[in-house]
């Protein structure tokens, strides 16, 4: 257990909670130690993902236990949340260098450049208010191509 603990990042009280409320079951030994295995570490590895993103642990189990949960789908798409948020990250860090160069004097800095980096939050916030319907009642094609429309949009 310590071992594993050490490799992921994680305490041993950690992994031995996640083994009591069912979320990452290890077989043990006679002597009472848990074994992890190749499945154990996979799933760790998930819970991980999955906790990163924000989730909570009664829906993480939800989704690994799923019997149509797809392990490689799951990566994927994890892959791109992460794309996703590092673009974001991307574009406020480009906007904090452009406010610092304008602060010194370097640049000049418009209104609408100063809040670029915010417009994905805007999107990211109507998605979330708002996604209990609105895609299945208009679609993803339209969806997107009207947030990718809002994210286009300047101070006019």
């Amino acid at each position: 257990m310590q071992k594993l603990a050490a490799l992921a990042g994680v305490s041993a009280r950690t992994l031995r909670y996640y083994d009591a409320i069912g979320l990452l079951a290890a077989p043990k030994n006679a002597s009472g130690y848990r074994l992890y295995g190749t499945a154990e570490v996979d799933r760790l590895q998930q819970i991980l993902f999955y906790r990163e993103l924000g989730f909570g642990l009664g829906d993480i189990a939800k989704l690994l236990d799923d019997p149509h949960f797809n392990e490689a789908e799951a990566l994927s798409e994890y892959r791109r949340q992460l794309i996703d948020k590092r673009s974001r990250l991307d574009l406020l860090i480009h906007t904090v260098e452009t406010t610092i160069s304008a602060k010194k004097g370097e640049s000049d800095m418009n209104d609408h450049e100063k809040f670029e980096g915010f417009k994905d939050k805007m999107v990211e916030g109507n998605e979330a208010a708002y996604s209990g319907g609105i895609r299945e009642k208009y679609g993803d094609k339209i969806m997107d191509a009207s947030n990718a429309k809002m994210l286009k949009m300047d101070e006019e």
